[in-house]
């Protein structure tokens, strides 16, 4: 029997008693929406109650969706996240698309006490927010992108109420020209860095509350970084059209999803992309990189034809527009389709999934066969995210019309949906992972389902944050690499569970560069390259790689950080680099070299042109010479 906090109305009252200090009084009507909601969908068009909608749901073999939550209970879910002891919070965005100053938006708790598929009980943590895009939780509280600021909801007593007024991390997001893809998608990335994602429509100049505007980073279209304790604002790529949906593979690798020019991009730091329109910040570029999948989700000619329901889309996968990005590392579904990526298919109503492969440098992505069929024109999947017994969480914002939503917005509605194969995984009966001691959360790092392994990982770096002892954490990962039978991927989690610890060291690091596995290799590469600084004695180890190391994808990550060293060392391994007469056609070296070295070509033309009369990579020779030439 389902308790007494899965009433709308009575939870409201409850949660907004609890939160007046914070946002106030805000009404709840008898739906348990906030005061002023209203439709703007044309009078009559109203989505198949959820019941309804959860029988049209066609899924592989074996698979079972569950209904985890409808209206009322929910409206608008437009982000999702977890907790440490497993509940689900989900972002409610009556803002869109007309960014507005005061707001209605809110962030729920949802937790299913009985493991059924769904919620027994439900809260509102916050209210009366403006722009809510995206949430994530960490260090002690609640993450939101709420245009234009970036902000922190403290929640330190893990009270489920924040603690204070939320604390401003970042402004500057543009709210005047970007309206249907803003900033969004946070995410956790391996690195300890707090990811996401900005559309096309308009550029942001970001930055701390207290940086003057000149200082602040510009960025349009691309993915950016933020480091919860460094305070430190980065834009890892530039480029895209809008994406929306970013996660990671076992390796590290960041994937994330996009509209209409390209579904699915390779996270490379560092890089340019092709952008729909719009011109990148820096003219001389010459070209930009390309999108990893060889295929399209849709059966050509316009981009905003794709949604009209044609068989050619159809089997193509649906549609241009693409939100959400998950690469199955769950327990609980079948082995096929771990390590591939899904997302959310707009215009297909469904949910497409890509098998990712390595190719040169990097990965191509090809077509699998479409997951989900929803079979529902209302359903519109913003997010899918498995959870601690492996089971995945799909959100719908539930609306009609294309992906602009230019016909209204239904905002009353709004589902989430639960798919498991066969039964689900086993989850503790109270799961409270930040009860767990550290060397109980480097053991989690073993654990086969990568929701543990990332929470594990992020509850270490909170404590070495606030100056708690990690000695033990070090000797419980140097322990786990005396096993000789460590797969790379487990010990690619060592290092990134020591590096948040604090307890990694260049020199430990240093020794991982002549190590025969390649993706240990390259992760050193990389976390070297954002040290304050490289010794001379790994420069010259870094280009003896450059010259001779036989792995495209190290070469890849040499290049990529190039941008992040001295003149004199960029050019060393530039120049080396540009020696590989075999990486002349891969799809990416040869302009994350270019764009490594072109900021240099002014100051010293005559070591650019050294460079050029030796480079065995003809696009580095050419675009050299044309750098020169605009002198």
């Amino acid at each position: 029997m389902k308790k007494i906090l899965t009433n709308p109305t009575l939870v409201g009252v409850i949660a907004l008693v609890a939160l007046s200090f914070f946002s106030g009084k805000q009404r709840l009507r008898a739906d348990g929406l906030p005061d002023g909601v209203t439709n703007s969908q044309k009078p009559g068009e109203n989505p198949p109650p959820p019941a309804e909608s959860l029988a049209k749901i066609q899924l592989p073999k074996g698979f079972h969706v569950s209904l985890f939550a409808g209206e009322p209970d929910v409206a608008q879910p437009i982000s999702m996240a977890f907790d440490d002891r497993g509940r689900l919070w989900v972002a409610e965005c009556y803002s869109y698309k007309k960014w507005q100053a005061a707001g209605r938006d809110r962030i729920l708790i949802f937790d299913d006490t009985d493991k059924d598929g769904r919620f027994d009980e439900r809260k509102i943590f916050a209210d009366k927010l403006a722009n809510l895009t995206a949430i994530e939780l960490g260090f002690g509280g609640v993450w939101a992108c709420c245009a234009p600021k970036l902000l922190f909801f403290p929640d330190a007593d893990r009270d489920d109420r924040p603690d204070s007024r939320p604390e401003v991390k970042l402004v500057g997001w543009d709210t005047k020209k970007v309206s249907h893809n803003i900033v969004n998608g946070l995410t956790w990335g391996p690195d300890g860095w707090l990811y996401g994602c900005h559309g096309i429509q308009g550029q942001s100049d970001v930055g701390g509350p207290d940086t003057l505007p000149q200082m602040r980073v510009a960025l349009k279209c691309g993915i950016w970084r933020y480091h919860p304790v460094k305070e430190t604002f980065e834009v890892v790529a530039h480029g895209t059209t809008n994406p929306w949906g970013l996660d990671f593979d076992e390796y590290g690798q960041g994937f994330f999803t996009n509209c209409v020019i390209g579904h699915l991009w390779h996270l490379i730091p560092g890089a340019h992309y092709k952008r729909m329109y719009g011109e990148d910040f820096n003219p001389h570029v010459y070209a930009l990189m390309s999108e990893c999948s060889e295929h399209l989700h849709w059966g050509g000619g316009k981009w905003n034809d794709s949604g009209n329901g044609e068989h050619r889309h159809s089997i193509a996968g649906g549609g241009h527009a693409h939100v959400g990005a998950m690469i199955y590392l769950g327990d609980n579904w079948p082995q096929r389709y771990r390590g591939t990526l899904f997302t959310c298919n707009l215009h297909g109503n469904r949910l497409n999934n890509d098998i990712l492969k390595r190719k040169g440098s990097g990965y191509v992505a090809t077509h699998g066969r479409d997951f989900l069929l929803a079979n529902d024109p209302w359903f519109r999947g913003l997010e899918a995210k498995y959870g601690p017994d492996g089971g995945v969480f799909i959100s719908d914002w539930c609306d009609f019309g294309e992906c602009h939503d230019n016909d209204g917005v239904h905002r009353t509605s709004g589902r989430i949906y639960k798919v498991v194969y066969g039964k689900p995984g086993e989850v503790r009966e109270k799961l409270d992972l930040a009860t767990s001691t550290n060397g109980e959360l480097v053991k989690l790092q073993s654990h086969n389902n990568a929701w543990y392994r990332r929470h594990a990982r992020r509850l270490l770096h909170e404590r070495a944050a606030v100056g708690r002892d990690m000695s033990d954490v070090r000797t419980a990962v140097e322990r786990q690499w005396l096993n000789e039978k460590l797969d790379t991927p487990a010990r690619l989690r060592s290092l990134w569970t020591l590096n948040v610890s604090g307890c990694l060291d260049p020199p430990r690091v240093a020794k991982l560069l002549t190590r025969e596995d390649e993706h240990l290799r390259g992760w050193a590469v990389r976390w070297l390259s954002e040290q304050p600084r490289m010794g001379d004695g790994v420069m010259e180890v870094l280009a003896g790689m450059a010259a001779n190391d036989p792995s495209s994808l190290v070469r890849l990550h040499l290049a990529s950080a190039l941008q992040r060293m001295t003149s004199e060392h960029r050019w060393l391994i530039a120049e080396r680099l540009a020696g590989h007469a075999e990486d002349a056609d891969d799809q990416n070296l040869p302009l994350m070299i270019w764009y490594g070295i072109e900021p240099l070509v002014p100051a010293n033309k005559k070591r650019a042109i050294a460079l050029a009369a030796k480079c065995k990579i003809p696009l580095v020779r050419q675009y050299i010479a044309r750098r020169v030439a605009a002198l």
